[in-house]
């Protein structure tokens, strides 16, 4: 059968996947700042970017970089063009891994290493299904290309930067999710909640600093404050962290340095679309930092207000802006990084709105709750949420796909995590999460196991058949 053929190379071609992801994996391919010409996202997200293009032209694909924010490897001829949506690009380590976050090493049959689910494991199987299809001869009616982003986890303007240079495909799909089918996502929002203070006068506890969490869609697993404290104060700080530990569960601790005192918040980190899978280090100092004899000043008054229209919730109820709908559920809110001291504060926020509601709603609401507080929204991004209907043809052919090759029954999903998906044509997540597995995307020990490295590159490949193969035409 033609589509098992695929399947064999695949399979002899295992050692070089397994290769091929954890050689990418050692490149940390976070954001850095600009690094020249054609690196506009740091030198290391142009090596993985480059390094991945490689792995197409081992495979004879032909490839392109786009001046370091995207690129491509495509094979086959065609007016049309299908496309499987990827990125190399990763959201910094954060601490409590068992084995390195950039060795790529492999225990008990799993990868372990950031990026390994999100994204450069799925983008390795990508590359090698397109190299498969290529490899079988199998006739096709459209072109197949791995579009391969270096900018998703901070702005999508990899994306951006491709849909002016190059052509758009007809369908598309962006393993970067769960499967079976993900055909609705969030709108999905970035913004900085920042006040100013005025100088402030000598309390028995004043906030010197602090700072926590790595990235907006990221709940942050540690916050650091550090406190000037007078003798009353200390004793204040050390009665109020106790109740904090014993009563509240927080996983807090204290330096004392004389005059200063550091504090240490650990949380749990998870995805910005689950916040209620993490425990948000920053919201918990904030919290402690309530109870705290701060004085009758903008800093108190900031802290205060945190607590009021934030605090440990993580779907806007406090804002009243908790809304929600039927085809993708509530609105989602995640705390992802702050920076405090005396002069001012900055508190990163990401949220995820349901498809039925708009980005001025979600703004409008905020705006009301805050209008009292001195507080500005800043640095707004907003990505409107995505949809792709049922009963359309993409969906069709993945649904056929998935059941052929795992025997389960496909259904649909929406989700508050925002993939390449969002930003093309007819295209949805596909992938690469199994169901019934745990969610390690953006968490401490991220990995894949290598079957299911093996399972994608094999699903990537049939489907990209199914879209682009004989008489695929006939069926938009």
């Amino acid at each position: 059968m033609d589509k098992e053929k695929l399947d064999q190379i695949i399979e002899t071609w295992r050692e070089d996947i397994v290769a091929d992801t954890q050689e990418l994996i050692k490149i940390r391919s976070v954001k850095g700042s600009e690094a020249g010409e054609y690196k506009p996202f740091g030198e290391e997200v142009a090596a993985s970017l480059e390094y991945a293009l490689s792995i197409g032209e081992k495979l004879g694909l032909k490839t392109k970089n786009l001046d370091g924010y995207a690129g491509y490897a495509e094979y086959g001829e065609g007016e049309e063009m299908v496309s499987i949506l990827v990125h190399v690009d990763v959201v910094p380590e954060g601490d409590g891994w068992d084995y390195p976050p950039y060795g790529g090493q492999i225990h008990e049959g799993k990868i372990y290493g950031r990026g390994t689910v999100d994204n450069k494991g799925p983008a390795v199987a990508a590359l090698y299904a397109v190299g498969a299809l290529k490899e079988s001869g199998l006739a096709l009616d459209r072109r197949v290309r791995v579009i391969i982003g270096a900018n998703e986890e901070t702005g999508m303007k990899c994306l951006r930067y491709y849909k002016e240079k190059e052509e758009l495909p007809v369908f598309g799909f962006a393993p970067d999710a769960d499967y079976p089918i993900i055909n609705t996502e969030k709108g999905i929002m970035t913004f900085a909640l920042v006040k100013d203070f005025a100088s402030i006068e000598k309390e028995e506890v004043k906030v010197v600093s602090l700072e926590g969490g790595t990235a907006p869609n990221s709940v942050p697993d540690y916050c650091e404050a550090v406190l000037e404290v007078n003798t009353s104060g200390r004793k204040a700080v050390g009665e109020s962290l106790a109740q904090m530990k014993n009563i509240q569960q927080f996983d807090m601790d204290m330096e004392d340095q004389e005059k200063l005192i550091k504090i240490r918040s650990f949380g749990t980190a998870a995805h910005g679309s689950t916040p209620e899978q993490g425990q948000n280090a920053i919201s918990q100092m904030m919290i402690f930092l309530n109870t705290l004899p701060l004085g009758q000043n903008e800093t108190a008054r900031f802290v205060k207000d945190y607590v009021q229209f934030i605090g440990m919730e993580y779907n806007g109820q406090p804002m009243d802006i908790d809304f929600k709908d039927e085809l993708s559920g509530s609105l989602v809110f995640n705390v992802g990084k702050a920076k405090m001291d005396e002069n001012d504060a900055e508190v990163v926020v990401n949220i995820r709105y349901p498809v039925s509601f708009s980005g001025e709603q979600v703004v409008d609401g905020i705006d009301q709750a805050l209008k009292d507080t001195g507080i500005r929204l800043e640095n707004l991004s907003d990505s409107p949420p995505h949809h792709v209907p049922e009963g359309h043809f993409l969906i069709q052919a993945l649904s056929k796909v998935y059941e052929e090759m795992t025997g389960e029954k496909s259904y649909l999903i929406a989700i508050g995590g925002g993939t390449y998906a969002r930003m093309m044509p007819n295209s949805v997540a596909f992938g690469p999460g199994i169901p019934g597995q745990p969610d390690v995307a953006h968490k401490e020990n991220e990995h894949i196991s290598v079957e299911n490295l093996l399972l994608n590159t094999k699903i990537n490949a049939r489907a990209l058949y199914e879209l682009a193969g004989p008489g695929s035409l006939k069926k938009e």
